[in-house]
């Protein structure tokens, strides 16, 4: 039975890879979000707030996962964080599963993976495209967030694989340091390109 290609698609913070996804979506490629997937079981009346719950008690309320006690629990505590990955990762699995079912008569469908590279989630996929910008652009993009700080920028790209080791492993590295209309035809051509290798009647 013949499936999408499937293409990951990755990129450091502030790189612009939701800007990336959005670009795809409007070219009609189906996007798998993974972080919008894990923020639905976790929010309000979300699937894993019973085991979150019971692995992490006092974590979960009516508004879902309470972030910040979560992430005081797990952050810089690799048991805690293995025990809530093994709860999390099945269950965005078995999402992604249907998103592939619902997709199955598409030519192109991209998984947006914020960590595909840090958490060894290449399997399975055709193809991984990096969002990459320079790094004075990155810089200014991530420290004009709201609560941004040098230093817990610093923190979050520790924990990442560096920009350059992902754009040498990628198959196909999309540039948002060039202008948004530039931006947008490397995207449209990557999408025409890659829909053209798995044609549908």
């Amino acid at each position: 039975m013949s499936r999408p290609f499937i293409l990951g698609l990755t990129g450091s913070i502030g790189m612009g890879k939701s800007a990336v996804a959005q670009m795809m979506r409007e070219q009609g490629v189906p996007v798998f979000d993974a972080d919008a997937q894990v923020h639905r079981l976790q929010g309000p009346d979300g699937a894993l707030l019973p085991a979150i719950e019971a692995a992490f008690p006092g974590t979960t309320g009516p508004a879902g996962v309470d972030r910040g006690k979560l992430g005081a629990l797990v952050f810089g505590d690799p048991a805690a964080l293995s025990r809530l990955e093994a709860i999390v990762h099945p269950a965005v699995g078995r999402a992604r599963e249907s998103f592939l079912i619902e997709h199955a008569g598409q030519p192109l469908v991209v998984f947006d993976v914020p960590l595909l590279f840090e958490k060894g989630h290449q399997t399975g996929l055709d193809a991984v495209a990096v969002v990459s910008a320079p790094a004075d652009v990155q810089r200014a993009r991530v420290l004009a967030r709201p609560g941004m700080t040098p230093e817990k920028f610093a923190q979050i790209l520790a924990l990442q694989v560096p920009d350059a080791e992902k754009r040498a492993r990628a198959d196909h590295v999309i540039d948002t340091g060039l202008s948004l209309a530039q931006t947008r035809e490397m995207v449209n051509d990557l999408v025409r390109r890659l829909g053209e290798k798995n044609p549908r009647t």
